[in-house]
């Protein structure tokens, strides 16, 4: 899996309720070819990030597939998990 565009939106709570700062990324990923999650449209991968502390880590992911916009019923793998967390930190860090 490689991240090949991104977009990153801070999420505003103007209730103050939730601690912390949550953030919305939306991963284009390019999938190799033998892998299930594999659509020749490509796939996009949307990723809700808390960050409590400073540090980064991710609440909730749903995959996409590109051209119809379904959401598929599949989970990403550990290192695939910590691959993303460690690319959105990056970007945290940066913004």
């Amino acid at each position: 899996m490689e991240i090949t565009q991104f977009s990153m939106e801070e999420i505003l709570d103007p209730t103050n309720i939730i601690e912390g700062k949550r953030y919305e990324f939306i991963l284009d990923v390019e999938i190799d070819e033998e892998d299930e999650l594999y659509h020749e449209a490509g796939i996009e991968i949307r990723v809700l990030i808390g960050e409590k502390d400073e540090e980064p880590f991710i609440l909730n992911y749903f995959i996409m597939e590109k051209a119809e916009g379904e959401y598929l019923d599949f989970a990403l793998e550990d290192d695939e998990l910590e691959e993303i967390l460690t690319f959105c930190k990056e970007e945290i860090a940066k913004a």
